[in-house]
Parts: structure tokens; sequence; C-alpha cells
């Protein structure tokens, strides 16, 4: 089976959307509507999230980018979180594919190690890995909160997530845990002098998961925008969409 891919609009700048986590392509909707009428919008079910549940495809971030490529136009590629791994990724190595990017909350590495103090701690990273085994929607439901955690709302929020995470069925667990071992592992930090395309990196201000120094440091090194979002959190896309939309916009205007 073939990855879920959502068309969403008909406007003239193509958009590829890829989620995070345990998550679904749905989960970014507010997004999706306040880029309208302007974009034409391919929202993706990752490999054994949502409706790509059964997909073959390996979450590989390689591999992955090129299945979405071979169902999608030339676009804008934007990741948030684990997405942006995979939207990186695709922007290193399919260049003619993804014209310009966009990384929400997303960096080149998660886990903090000894030169790279802004990450997540990898003990959590881990251990989100080990209680998958043996408590699936208590881990879930903890990271959820991670991600709520730093918004103005972190209530509101984390009850939107909860009403969304399952809304296209449980994620493989077996997905679910590649998808930590990515996380754990990716480092594409010596790889961004090569990307060519332009970037922006936009950021909630409260993000508990992604520091902004992070996402600061990212933009410079590959001379791109920088954004950050007041009163959000790791999901600024909740309340603040048309924020987010908005520094978007520079991105959206030199689109070809």
């Amino acid at each position: 089976m073939s990855l879920f891919v959502q068309k969403l609009g008909t406007g003239p700048v193509p958009v590829v959307m890829l989620h995070g986590w345990a998550m679904h392509g749905g989960i970014m909707a507010p997004l999706v509507e306040a880029l309208m009428p302007r974009c034409t919008v391919y929202a993706v079910d990752l490999p054994g999230h949502g409706n790509s549940r059964a997909s073959h495809v390996p979450l590989a971030p390689h591999a992955c980018a090129e299945a979405i490529a071979a169902l999608t136009p030339p676009a804008i590629w934007l990741g948030w979180s684990l997405g942006g791994s995979i939207a990186l990724t695709a922007a290193l190595e399919l260049p003619q594919q993804v014209r310009a990017l966009a990384m929400l909350c997303a960096t080149p590495k998660f886990v903090r190690s000894d030169d790279w103090v802004w990450g997540t701690e990898p003990d959590l990273v881990r251990q989100l890995a080990s209680e998958l085994e043996t408590d699936y929607h208590a881990t879930i439901d903890r990271f959820l909160a991670l991600e709520a955690m730093g918004s103005a709302d972190p209530r509101g929020e984390l009850r939107h997530l909860r009403e969304l995470a399952f809304a296209r069925g449980e994620p493989d667990l077996r997905v679910l845990q590649e998808g930590i071992r990515i996380l754990d592992t990716t480092d594409l930090r010596a790889r961004l002098p090569a990307l060519r395309q332009q970037s922006v990196w936009i950021t909630g201000r409260r993000d508990r998961l992604i520091p902004p120094p992070a996402m600061a440091w990212s933009a410079q090194q590959v001379h791109g925008r920088y954004a950050e979002i007041d009163h959000a959190g790791h999901a600024p896309f909740f309340g603040h969409a048309d924020a987010v939309a908005a520094a978007l916009q520079p991105l959206l205007e030199t689109y070809p």
C-alpha cells in the first residue's frame, strides 16, 4: 500500500505538509485553513500513521522522502517536529522536488549531546521507547503533554491533541518505535551547508521540546529566515495558525 496524501485547496503555491510523531496529516488543519486560498496543500500521513498505517514504505527519512516525492509535485515542503527530519532530508537529497523548505519546531538534531546543548534529554526519548512496549496509550499521552507544555493554554491544547491524535486510527507500534529511533539518532547538522533552497525556521517561543535557540542557530547556518511565535509551544498551529502562516508568507511570495 502506498502513502495516503490528502490534497486540499486549489491555490497556485503547492505545499507538502509533514506531521510529527504519532500524529497524522489532519493534525495541522488550522494551518491548512490559514494558507487558503493561496496554496494547494498535500497533507501526508507518514508510514504507520493515520491512513498510511498499512503502508510498506519505511519511515526512514530518505525512503520516506522518495515515496512522498513520487506522489506530489515539486513544492515547498513543510515539516513539523519528526516531519522536519524528513523534509530536511528531502531538501538535501531531492532538491528538484523541494523548491523551498519550512521547518516548524524541527531541527537537524533532536536529542541533546555534548556538542548540542539545545536538544531534548536523551533519557526522555529512550524512556518513551521502552514505555511504548508496556503502556502504549499512556506513553503517547505523555508525549502529547510534552508537546502542549509552554502553550498559552496547555490544558486546552492537550485536550485538542488528544481529540485528534487517533482520529485516523492508532499508529503502528513498530513504526512509533522506529520514529523514536530516528529522533534519537538523526543528526543533519554537518549537512546544513549543502542546503541551497530558501528556508524559514519557525518556532514557538515556549517550546519545551525544541528550544528556540536551536531553531535560530539552524536558520543562521543556512542563511534562512527565523520566526518566533509568541505564547506558542511545540504545536504553534493550534491557536497561532495565522501567525505561522504570516511567517511563511515571504517563502510563499518567492515561489516561482
